[in-house]
């Protein structure tokens, strides 16, 4: 039973963590480097425990320290977030055997849909479309892979299979740039991931990045949340999102839903969930599935009133998924803007103790951030620092309502991105709902 939760995480998304087990009278424990005393969450939880210092490898990738801190504070279970271990299947193995809950799926499960080379494998099987992509390239040599990249055809993208947040990926438009690239990306994807297992995947130009979000208690029940549109990134991180995708084929979408659910019945999932697909000329390819929360679950959320991060732990708690499908309505339109700590014209992280804050308001407008006046923004961590998202019954009163929101929000001490964000809400072809994975790349040039 879920009585004690330790937070492995930090930032926005264990204060999300913690709320949520508030409300179901859960006691919490956070656990935090040296840097982080001083975060909302920390501050908040029943429990604390300092796991090392403000470099991630010596404390939020510190396995045993977080086991440990769950050993001394009797929790029943842990919560892994998003990024840092959330999707590290030996991570998961340790914590099940340890005798704790993992509020995720299990080791076996997102050792299978976590390897990318491995969850395309098996979305083949099922019948989902994938993207032409090559086995794993790591140990060929560049004449074999001078052969593959040919049959797949340029631009190529060479991936690690366990990239995530934007690295270890890479783009290829020709020949002469294969060897750098598979060289380049495998000492990046060595630095970040432990691992290098590099393949090789067809580059889709002009195609949108759709999500598709799920729910599944792993005991036969599973539901579909609609679509998120996830187009606007830049080098693979996104800025903003919305749900439902604008401008999108009722019938295709019932078609893709029914294929996730088929998936995740078929590898008997259980937990939250997230399948990625590239959309190009009213056709689906499968690129990966993510086995963990997502950042921008908040506009599901908000389409469908549906708490995912409640859910998630009653399903953790080996609750039946009581959600009717036929009931579910999705109602309105809902986009989040990612609000990052970095230079909006050269994207350079910034940091800094920040000097005056006020967070925007009004109906329809939702803030989830972990700063407040006074904070210090590490260097340590990933940039962003909240996310704003904004609900109308319409997409053209949700964009109003980000653009006041945005024109509101003060975070004054260090540099933001919230002119950028301001600039891509006004800018006419988003508003007409003309987007693709290269909108943002070309939105700056202009």
């Amino acid at each position: 039973m879920l009585k004690k939760i330790l937070i492995a995480n930090r930032g926005e998304i264990a204060l999300r963590i913690l709320r949520a087990c508030k409300e179901l009278n859960i006691k919490t424990v956070a656990v935090h480097s040296t840097i982080d005393r001083d975060l909302k969450h920390v501050l908040l939880a029943d429990e604390t425990v300092c796991i090392g210092p403000p470099v991630s490898i010596k404390s939020y990738l510190n396995i045993p320290s977080i086991i440990s801190a769950a050993e001394i504070t009797r929790s029943s279970a842990i919560h892994p977030g998003y990024g840092f271990l959330s999707e590290n299947a030996d991570f998961a193995e340790q914590v099940e055997k340890s005798g704790f809950i993992f509020i995720g799926p299990n080791s076996e499960t997102i050792r299978l849909m976590g390897n990318k080379i491995s969850a395309i494998n098996t979305m083949i099987k099922l019948g989902i479309p994938c993207i032409p992509s090559s086995k794993d390239i790591t140990n060929k040599n560049i004449f074999q892979n001078h052969i593959i990249a040919k049959k797949i055809g340029y631009p190529v993208i060479i991936k690690s299979s366990n990239s995530g947040g934007g690295k270890g990926i890479r783009i290829v438009y020709n020949p002469q740039n294969l060897e750098s690239s598979i060289m380049i990306t495998k000492l990046e994807t060595k630095s970040s991931f432990s691992k290098n297992t590099l393949y090789i995947e067809k580059y889709l130009n002009n195609s949108r990045h759709i999500e598709i979000q799920i729910l599944s208690d792993g005991q036969g029940n599973v539901i579909c949340l609609g679509e998120r549109d996830c187009s606007i990134q830049r080098k693979y991180q996104k800025i903003l999102e919305e749900a439902p995708a604008p401008g999108f084929n009722k019938k295709i979408r019932k078609y893709i839903e029914n294929k996730c659910i088929e998936a995740c019945l078929a590898i008997n999932y259980r937990g939250v969930g997230t399948f990625e697909f590239l959309y190009e000329n009213e056709k689906f390819f499968f690129i990966e599935m993510n086995t963990r929360i997502q950042v921008e679950h908040t506009v599901s959320e908000m389409i469908t009133g549906i708490d995912i991060v409640k859910t998630q732990l009653k399903i953790a708690n080996f609750k039946l998924l009581n959600i009717n499908p036929k009931k579910l309505k999705i109602l309105g339109h809902a986009i989040e803007c990612r609000i990052n700590a970095e230079d909006s014209k050269n994207f350079f992280p910034s940091s800094g103790k920040i000097t005056r804050f006020h967070a925007p308001g009004g109906f329809g407008v939702r803030w989830e951030s972990h700063i407040y006046s006074g904070y210090s923004v590490p260097i340590n961590y990933d940039s962003m620092i909240g996310k704003l998202i904004c609900f109308g019954e319409t997409r053209k009163i949700a964009i109003a309502r980000m653009k006041n929101a945005l024109t509101e929000l003060i975070i004054d001490g260090i540099k933001t991105n919230i002119n950028l964000q301001l600039n891509i809400i006004n800018d006419i072809n988003f508003k007409k709902g003309n987007i693709n994975i290269n909108y943002l790349e070309n939105f700056i040039k202009k």
